[in-house]
């Protein structure tokens, strides 16, 4: 498991089964609860945040290995890495850019090899395989529809009720001595 002084979930799926989605529903509603979220998605290819029009991105370009780029109402630190021969930067490298004492929750979008508590999403609809029989980290699953073999240890959680994956959440990370989230019968995924 990865070290980290707050609780980190992880969201994992096959692509397009909605993970950003589901993510962009959940931190409205945790937000009301008081929580201040950080968020960290893994992205499988090069990707650019400021554009050829902007100054950023000229200097970025000109030579700047670290281009910090700050308003009265957002700021955002771009850091180039040298050409990397292993795999991408693992979740530990990338949790020391986050400024814990300012968070209580931090949310993960991709990253399924990383040791950390995971909710997977599952569209059966879509034809993939469950991700959670040969990843011991997933703690439930949050699905559209019946699973043909439902698991038995994990909750399953309707991936169309993002109140209750709310409850789920705040169960796991700051009620621990509570009862466990109640697992939504498959019957009921059937009303979405």
């Amino acid at each position: 498991m990865i070290e980290f002084p707050l609780p980190l979930i992880g969201f994992s799926a096959f692509s397009g089964t909605g993970k950003t989605t589901l993510l962009t529903r959940l931190l409205p509603l945790l937000k009301r609860q008081g929580l201040r979220i950080g968020a960290i998605k893994h992205a499988h290819h090069r990707f650019e945040i400021d554009h050829r029009e902007k100054d950023s991105y000229r200097l970025r370009k000109a030579g700047a290995e670290q281009m910090l780029v700050a308003s009265r109402n957002r700021i955002a630190l771009i850091t180039e890495l040298p050409e990397r021969l292993t795999d991408e930067p693992t979740l530990a490298e990338l949790l020391k850019a986050l400024d814990p004492t300012t968070l209580d929750l931090v949310l993960v979008e991709g990253f399924k090899k990383e040791h950390i508590p995971k909710i997977e999403l599952h569209r059966p609809s879509l034809g993939k395989r469950l991700l959670y029989p040969d990843d011991p980290d997933i703690i439930a699953i949050a699905t559209d529809d019946r699973l043909a073999t439902p698991p038995c240890h994990i909750p399953v959680l309707n991936l169309n009720q993002p109140d209750a994956i709310v409850d789920f959440l705040l169960n796991h990370c700051f009620h621990q001595d509570r009862q466990p989230a109640p697992v939504i019968p498959l019957r009921e995924q059937r009303q979405l």
